[in-house]
């Protein structure tokens, strides 16, 4: 399986969906799936049981994974593609607009 180009903790923009354009924070990655969850994108509605943690229950709003083909890793305040590069014997990730080392 190839490395992903996004990672926990990255701000994106979404490029696709319901809720193109909005930007967030990246709270989790599932590589298997290919989703992330981003911060505010993706509200989905859940109905919950009461539960000890929930004693009310009622109704949920939360965040749902979206597929990690329909973001775009934003860096500088400009959304960018991603590339790697080795510099000396590590891999990198770099923006292919500036041409940048991100991390």
């Amino acid at each position: 399986m190839s490395t992903l180009k996004i990672k926990k903790g990255d701000t994106v923009k979404v490029i696709a969906g319901k809720d193109c354009n909005a930007e967030g924070k990246v709270l989790s990655v599932d590589a298997k799936k290919r989703k992330v969850l981003v911060e505010g994108v993706n509200m989905v509605t859940k109905h919950a049981k009461p539960s000890q943690a929930n004693p009310d229950g009622g109704i949920v709003h939360k965040e749902a994974p979206i597929d990690i083909s329909n973001v775009m890793l934003v860096y500088k305040g400009k959304a960018t593609r991603v590339g790697f590069k080795t510099e000396g014997e590590k891999k990198v990730r770099y923006a292919k607009a500036t041409g940048e080392v991100i991390d």
